[in-house]
């Protein structure tokens, strides 16, 4: 085979959490007096939790913020969303995922996840998933954001491979950037399919096991 390894983004390409995302989003930019719609949260994609705060800031008007206000913030953003992924199941895992993770598993490939959020463990249990992956890089354990690649490179230190044997599934234009970055070939899916710097286009989850 190609690779050794399977690296997952998490939210939009294991399963989808972009609504919850927005709505808690949404709540917070509503109390602020922050214009906010799902134009400005495309540009939240694969971004860190603090980083996407500074970006929804960038249209208040309000009194300066201190760094620790700022941090209650997005305190509060994750409250709201934590709460709402509550509700989140094994059914969010559709069989076509499902299948193809044991597939690829099957082949004895290693898979982990790379995703900037600090909620990976906790939606991971609620979809079923706790303890399928080899390795898990998530926001818990970087201090950059994608495009910065340090989140795959630790996902492949953690399964012991280099960069070059590793394909990264992504469906965010930073999420692409940050896997070529790292020296890695990275597949797009969804809002990423189609952008020019990923190595592979899959039109579906089970695409994976074209090129590996």
């Amino acid at each position: 085979m190609k690779y050794k390894a399977v690296i997952f983004d998490l939210d939009g390409v294991i399963c989808f959490t972009d609504e919850y995302h927005y709505q808690a989003w949404k709540i917070l930019a509503d109390e602020l007096d922050i214009p906010f719609d799902r134009t400005i949260n495309e540009r939240l994609r694969g971004v860190s939790r603090m980083d996407s705060l500074e970006i929804i800031l960038e249209k208040y008007t309000g009194p300066e913020l201190s760094a620790g206000e700022k941090e209650k913030l997005a305190t509060k953003k994750n409250d709201i969303y934590r709460k709402s992924l509550e509700n989140m199941s094994p059914s969010d895992l559709t069989d076509e995922v499902r299948e193809t993770l044991n597939s690829l598993r099957d082949k004895g490939l290693k898979l982990a996840i790379g995703s900037s959020s600090k909620n990976t463990r906790f939606i991971l249990k609620q979809i079923g998933l706790e303890d399928f992956f080899d390795a898990i890089s998530d926001g818990t354990n970087i201090t950059r954001s994608k495009p910065d690649p340090e989140v795959f490179l630790k996902a492949a230190e953690f399964v012991d491979e280099k960069p070059v044997d590793c394909l990264v599934i992504e469906d965010a234009e930073a999420g692409i950037d940050a896997a070529v970055a790292g020296g890695f070939d990275g597949a797009g899916i969804g809002s990423a399919a189609g952008y020019k710097k990923a190595t592979y286009r899959l039109d579906s989850f089970k695409d994976i096991l074209k090129y590996i």
